[in-house]
């Protein structure tokens, strides 16, 4: 089982960026995934979520409107668009299904000026 992160970087406030997880090792299109996020000193924390076909997200109040999850199937890979990003938004991000599996290395976010 593996979950690769990718798409990070730095951003100014406002800017976006679009972050990728590949997994591998399961069936992926049979469980929901779930994006976390852990900055500097803080627990990690769930952002969002999509149900297995997609149908169904959510999200955490800190990013609501202002990022989207999906996923592709066929890929294998979810995805995470961020807009209109805050400082607040620098973190370490992840990806994982539901149940968990070990985590994979993350990719680092910062939003800066």
């Amino acid at each position: 089982v593996q979950l690769v992160e990718s798409g990070g970087g730095l951003v100014q406030p406002g800017g976006s960026l679009r972050l990728s997880c590949a997994a591998s090792g399961f069936t992926f299109r049979n469980y929901v995934m779930i994006w976390y996020r852990q900055a500097p000193g803080k627990e990690r924390e769930e952002v969002a979520s999509i149900s297995t076909v997609g149908g169904v997200t959510s999200y955490a109040d800190s990013v609501k409107g202002r990022f989207t999850v999906s996923r592709d199937n066929f890929k294998d890979t979810v995805y995470l668009q961020m807009n209109n990003l805050k400082p607040e938004d620098t973190a370490v991000y992840y990806c994982n299904r539901l149940p968990s599996v070990p985590w994979g290395q993350g990719i680092q976010v910062t939003v800066s000026s």
